[in-house]
């Protein structure tokens, strides 16, 4: 069985239990919402890390703060062209995810997106929807990589 962080499992729950259309028009409010997690003016991260990988149709950045008692914050900047999936993703996600630590990121595994998703829609949108993911661990595993080369010397 899957561990999921307190949040993202209710968010797993709530798209659980919708119907494919209900589903649909969820997954559309999160994407109008992706704009509301992207870094604002004037704020620090940790760590920044905006590129256009392949597996992408355009630029997404991702920003990683730490706090006192080492929990991550995640903010997702995305390109114009991003599609709807993938921006309703970066909202769950920065949701889903905030305030949790390091290995409990890393521990999360990707079988939740079907989850929210629905099966039909991730074949119809390839697999790009497993990408955010992806990003948010690496970013975390950098950091962390960072914090023991400075700690060590």
């Amino acid at each position: 069985m899957s561990y999921y962080p307190k949040k993202l499992a209710a968010i797993i729950s709530l798209f659980e239990n919708l119907a494919e259309s209900e589903r649909r028009e969820t997954l559309i409010s999160y994407a109008d919402q992706a704009k509301n997690h992207e870094p604002k003016e004037g704020e620090v991260f940790d760590f920044e890390d905006f590129r256009k990988d392949e597996e992408c149709t355009d630029s997404v950045g991702i920003y990683l703060r730490m706090d006192e008692n080492q929990k991550y914050y995640f903010k997702i900047k995305l390109g114009p062209h991003v599609q709807t999936l993938t921006r309703a993703m970066s909202s769950i996600l920065c949701k889903g995810l905030h305030g949790i630590t390091s290995e409990e990121l890393q521990s999360i595994q990707q079988d939740f997106v079907p989850k929210i998703v629905g099966a039909e829609l991730i074949r119809a949108r390839s697999q790009t929807v497993y990408y955010l993911l992806t990003r948010l661990k690496t970013a975390s595993q950098v950091w962390e990589k960072r914090l023991l080369r400075h700690a060590t010397q």
